[in-house]
């Protein structure tokens, strides 16, 4: 679905509570006005909801936020701000379910008139703080790689691949909007948000107040409910990501490389690094003038201008697991044949510590020898003692919740399922091979460790740990760790 068909039905449910409202209910004090008020109740509730089917995904992105907010500011005079991005780093799933249950909350209360005044300038704040966000976002592609925000007169030719955060999550997964686009639908949304602060009288009031309330209070309760039953309890109950079940990913890997190798460079950007001189050519006249333009001649190539690829590339083109020797076995999950349960932990709970122990060393004595009848000589090495010898290494420390998690819950699958001559394989994001060698010795179970990007990951599945099955380069089905059904109920359902 595009923006413009999704704002198309949102206007559609807008005019018909308009009409509800001035024909039947009959308090409408302007037409333009409630038209607005329901259009901005609509598409706040609408675009909360698809965020609250997913709070990770929001937490996740205003992760991105914070810190390039961080990088941004700490260089500058207000690096005082950074202790700030950084603490709400650490807390970015509460602060996502704060902002996606205050955001459909806002969306109710103008759709019902509540508080005219106060949801005015509620929701100028919040769309404002949505522009600035965007804004943000979008500027970004203005900064040249190694620059600061900050530094204006350092800014160049926008480009998307300069932008840290690609997407602003306004819609979740369901529709990704690129920056740009995401800004001037704010810069839009500043239009209704200044008439709500200028005529907040003439906005429109359903039922009683004290209904109201009611009806606020209950959607909160149940908003907090619902936002925790999908990350805390259980996998979204909506998934718009493209790892969803069912979803044949080799099929789409495919289709996905095909177009990306089937872009072609339309034009090259030219900078001469003497002159300043700037060009841009075709690159059929860039290839027949090499010479002209060659490094010798001080002109350097700045960037590409390609067409777009038939398939908008998904996180599946990205879809790479490695083992912890390095190599590629994305087959194993792409072109295996028979089950395959993958166990996914982008995130593994554990610190390190310094820690010292004893350990035994042999000494030995070296004497050399010469040989009778002979001017050769031999060396001989004979035992002399054991010493004991204080050593440093790094412990590895896991959370026991953590462990549990994989020893209580994984495991007796992994078992079952090994047993039954399935592949079952563990897969982490940003973990060392030793620590995973000291998960593999605590947790014994029977499985491959291999290692893939944690963004990745976070896109498979909503889970830390989670459990997927894929058969023949397809999702079978996947499950929250607290929703793991028993080896023998998965068998009778999914394993054909």
């Amino acid at each position: 679905m595009t923006l413009s068909t999704l704002l198309t039905y949102i206007g559609i449910v807008a005019i018909l509570f308009t009409l509800i409202n001035v024909l039947a209910v009959k308090n409408s004090k302007s037409w333009s006005m409630s038209l607005m008020q329901n259009f901005a109740g609509v598409l706040f509730v609408f675009s909360g909801w698809v965020k609250a089917a997913d709070p990770l995904g929001t937490a996740y992105k205003m992760e991105q936020y914070f810190d390039e907010f961080t990088y941004t500011f700490e260089p500058t005079w207000f690096g005082f701000l950074t202790p700030m991005f950084e603490y709400f780093g650490t807390i970015s799933i509460g602060f996502s379910m704060v902002m996606i249950i205050f955001e459909i909350i806002l969306g109710v209360m103008l759709i019902l008139g509540h508080k005219p005044k106060l949801t005015a300038w509620l929701f100028f704040g919040l769309v404002l703080f949505f522009t600035f966000l965007t804004g943000f976002t979008y500027l970004t592609g203005y900064v040249q790689e190694g620059g600061n925000f900050f530094n204006f007169s350092a800014w160049g030719a926008y480009k998307e691949s300069n932008m840290k955060v690609t997407d602003c999550g306004c819609f979740g997964d369901f529709i990704k909007l690129e920056p740009k686009t995401s800004f001037f639908k704010d810069v839009f949304l500043m239009i209704p948000a200044t008439f709500f602060v200028l005529m907040w009288g003439k906005k429109h009031e359903w039922f009683s107040g004290k209904i109201r309330n009611i009806i606020l209070l209950v959607s909160t309760i149940g908003l907090i409910f619902y936002c925790m039953n999908n990350y805390v309890w259980n996998l979204p109950h909506a998934d718009f990501r493209p790892f969803k079940i069912g979803t044949d990913v080799a099929a789409v890997k495919d289709a996905e490389d095909e177009a990306a190798a089937n872009v072609q460079i339309t034009h090259w950007e030219l900078e001469n690094e003497g002159t300043g001189e700037k060009k841009t050519l075709p690159t059929k006249e860039y290839f027949a003038d090499l010479k002209t333009y060659s490094k010798k001649n001080g002109w350097k190539v700045a960037d590409q201008i390609s067409t777009k690829p038939a398939i908008k590339p998904t996180k599946i083109s990205a879809f790479d697991v490695t083992d912890y020797d390095g190599n590629d076995v994305s087959y194993e999950y792409l072109e295996g044949e028979g089950y395959n349960f993958m166990v996914i932990s982008h995130k593994m709970d554990y610190k390190s510590e310094k820690a010292t122990r004893m350990v035994q060393d042999s000494i030995f004595t070296v004497d050399t020898i010469q040989t009778p009848n002979s001017d050769s000589t031999i060396v001989v090495r004979t035992f002399d003692k054991i010493v004991d010898r204080e050593e440093t290494y790094y412990k590895t420390i896991w959370g026991e919740d953590f462990i549990n998690d994989y020893i209580l819950i994984i495991k007796p699958l992994a078992d079952a399922a090994h047993k039954d001559g399935h592949k079952v394989s563990v897969v982490t994001g940003g973990a060392e091979k030793n620590v995973i060698e000291d998960f593999a010795l605590k947790t014994a179970i029977m499985a491959d460790y291999y290692t893939a990007d944690d963004i990745l990951l976070k896109t498979i599945i909503r889970s830390n740990p989670g459990i997927v099955i894929w058969k023949d380069g397809k999702i079978v089905y996947k499950w929250h760790k607290n929703k793991l059904p028993s080896y023998a109920e998965i068998k009778a359902a999914h394993l054909k």
